[in-house]
């Protein structure tokens, strides 16, 4: 009985042990693969901006009144030189008539120093003849003589009175012409600031009464571009973006200007790059947020693969290393910075590369040991556990 224990014990073992390696026993790596393609690989940098008008006038005002009449609202269309807005000219006007009669008051008194100074001069020269002659005196002569220069000083400062009041008379005449509020350019009102009735003052600063856009047909972009990729942007490269109204269209647009002046923001360094839109069709608006996406770089026809087969790390690198990659051998003394995995009878070979540009999935490569059609290991599949239910002294689990 002992012997039959004894015999069963070790059965028992032996099939533990057995089921224990074929339990255990690893199973063959799977892997995910990509094929080495030629294609196109186009380098992106990306940047957020705001759509503008190409040329933006605010409108204010150079005199304080009180609006009386509104020509124009939002979205109204206007040309150069018409009339969007009067102020109340009552007051300007009686300043210009004020100033007029100054004007002429001045005048008036000028033309009569002038006449007295002509009085003296003749008196003057009378004196100088008849004091030759001993009828008048000398101290005569000398009092003739005062008169006259004191005629030409207050003909001298009559002449100057006129000026000033002439100088007032304009300033009233422009006052009064400022009081009608003409557009200075051809556009179309973004913006409207002030309502009939409204007062404004021109003491210290100019109001903005009014915002026009010149051109909505053609608009920019102005995108703030992060110092590290400031370098690769230029001056006529294309921009494609997008807007949150139009999430399904993509828009294009042209780099027109790379400005060195930097913007610094919490110790942040940018550049405002300045891109070119049409705007035909009048979709885009002022103001909109742009996703843009400036290509720096545009190659076709190369060899290419995902950018995940750089990210790939080989369990058992050592022995990859000691297999020849297929095709030919690289030159002696040929480092390549980079590597990838080859799927070769299941296994993955490394094959040394030095890669190019990339986009944001596929990277060029310009040197290594790949050729078109050939299989790169991407990732490394891990096999999904075997769960079974075991029935235990709880009984069975639901």
């Amino acid at each position: 009985m002992k012997k039959l224990l004894l015999i069963i014990a070790i059965s028992l073992s032996v099939l533990a042990v057995a089921g224990y390696f074929l339990f255990m026993k690893k199973t063959p790596p799977a892997f995910k693969i990509a094929k080495v393609q030629r294609g196109s690989v186009v380098a992106m940098v990306s940047a957020t901006g705001t759509l503008n008008a190409v040329t933006t006038v605010q409108v204010g005002t150079q005199v304080s009144g009180t609006i009386q009449k509104l020509f124009v609202d939002y979205n109204s269309q206007v040309t150069k030189g018409q009339i969007i807005a009067q102020i109340d000219p009552a007051i300007f006007a009686s300043q210009l008539e004020q100033g007029q009669g100054n004007h002429q008051s001045a005048l008036a008194n000028l033309a009569k120093l002038k006449a007295a100074a002509l009085d003296a001069s003749r008196t003057l020269a009378r004196n100088r003849q008849l004091v030759k002659e001993g009828i008048v005196s000398q101290g005569d002569f000398d009092t003739a003589e005062t008169r006259y220069q004191e005629a030409l000083a207050a003909v001298r400062a009559a002449e100057g009175t006129v000026l000033q009041s002439r100088g007032s008379f304009r300033q009233a005449q422009t006052n009064l012409c400022n009081a009608t509020i003409r557009s200075p350019v051809d556009g179309v009102v973004i913006s409207r600031n002030v309502d009939v009735g409204q007062t404004v003052a021109a003491s210290f600063q100019t109001p903005t009464l009014f915002t026009i856009a010149q051109d909505l047909t053609k608009m920019q972009i102005n995108t703030s571009v992060d110092e590290a990729d400031i370098g690769k942007v230029q001056v006529g490269q294309p921009a494609f973006f997008t807007v949150d109204a139009y999430p399904e269209i993509q828009f294009k647009g042209l780099v027109s200007q790379v400005r060195i002046a930097p913007v610094i923001t919490q110790n942040v360094v940018t550049y405002d790059v300045v891109i070119i839109v049409e705007n035909k069709d009048l979709k885009l608006k002022p103001g909109m947020t742009a996703n843009v996406s400036i290509e720096v770089m545009r190659k076709d026809a190369v060899l290419t693969i995902p950018s995940a087969a750089l990210r790939f790390k080989s369990e058992d690198e050592g022995a990859a290393t000691k297999q020849r990659s297929p095709g030919r051998s690289l030159s002696p003394g040929k480092n390549l910075p980079q590597k990838v995995y080859l799927l070769k009878e299941g296994k993955p070979v490394m094959v040394p590369v030095q890669t190019g540009i990339s986009d944001d999935s596929h990277v060029e490569i310009v040197a290594g040991d790949l050729r078109p059609g050939q299989e790169v290991i991407v990732e490394q599949v891990l096999a999904k556990k075997k769960t079974e239910s075991r029935g235990g002294a709880m009984g069975p689990r639901f």
